[in-house]
């Protein structure tokens, strides 16, 4: 069952997706949603040069498919990032 929350995030990450491809938003199917405990705030998707706080941070790694090809979003409850083809 998804939850208010997954669902909320889950849409984000479609809109995001959308706007990276420039396709519409109902043509992305979303293949799996699941809940992840990251490692620390960078949320498993670290940038050189930044500070993250290295406390384990609730939230979800999202599949979406798109034309055949699938992308992934690693997520928490107030940001989506993409981090890359499936």
């Amino acid at each position: 069952m998804v939850t208010s929350a997954q669902s909320e995030i889950t849409t984000q990450a479609c809109a995001e997706l959308a706007a990276r491809l420039g396709v519409a938003a109902e043509t992305i199917e979303v293949v799996s949603i699941e809940d992840v405990q990251w490692r620390d705030s960078s949320l498993g998707r670290p940038q050189a040069g930044m500070m993250y706080a290295q406390v384990i941070t609730p939230g979800y790694r999202i599949v979406l498919r798109v034309n055949h090809r699938q992308y992934v979003y690693h997520a928490d409850n107030r940001r989506v990032l993409f981090a890359g083809e499936a």
